[in-house]
């Protein structure tokens, strides 16, 4: 009885073995790999950003009159006057490494700050959509909802609380349109909000 048993442990010994140094060699040949796409994207000089998706924030059309003695409201707005000032892009989900072999590696300070300041632009506009929304201003906040999406942001919140104001509002048939929105996004949180759009329309 003890040979079937250790016989069966020697085997199963072997294939740990053998799936530990499948493991590494995987492992090894990632991080050959990264380190080499790093180095060319080191190398890569610097690129036109003509073609960058820019974001305009749209003053005339967002709902700056609401509750613009609230002083939290007025310092989102600073918040925003100030972002646009400098360029905005959003480049979620999109790697610093990639991002210096597309555009080159002398423009990487400066396409990260256009990501930090989108950054901040999509926190803005959930929170500036918030405390319109908690004080009865349903349609700017949809206003500012739907602006955040056009941007693409990855915020759950933000299409959580549109598709809120929706169904409260008689909308619902809305909901639908923001779920390939979702899908689309260049982000690790695409399908759990495209997941969450979908519950919310059954």
């Amino acid at each position: 009885m003890k040979f079937p048993f250790f016989a069966s442990f020697i085997v199963f010994c072997i294939l740990l073995s053998y799936e530990i140094r499948k493991h590494r060699n995987l492992e090894a040949k990632a991080e050959e790999s990264f380190w080499e796409k790093e180095a060319a994207a080191n190398n890569t000089r610097r690129k036109s950003l003509d073609d960058l998706d820019y974001i305009t924030i749209p003053f005339d059309s967002l709902p700056m009159d609401a509750l613009n003695n609230d002083p939290v409201v007025k310092e989102y707005h600073e918040t925003l006057y100030s972002i646009s000032e400098g360029p905005v892009v959003n480049f979620t989900g999109i790697s610093n490494t990639d991002l210096k072999l597309k555009y080159g590696a002398p423009n990487i300070d400066l396409l990260s700050l256009y990501d930090q300041r989108y950054t901040t632009l999509a926190r803005t506009l959930q929170s500036w959509s918030q405390i319109l929304y908690d004080n009865a201003c349903i349609h700017e906040a949809q206003t500012v909802l739907e602006f955040a999406v056009n941007t693409r942001t990855d915020i759950s919140a933000s299409y959580k609380l549109l598709s809120k104001i929706y169904q409260e509002t008689g909308q619902s048939e809305k909901i639908k349109n923001l779920i390939p929105i979702a899908e689309g996004l260049n982000s690790p949180l695409a399908k759990h909000i495209a997941a969450s759009l979908r519950e919310m329309t059954d």
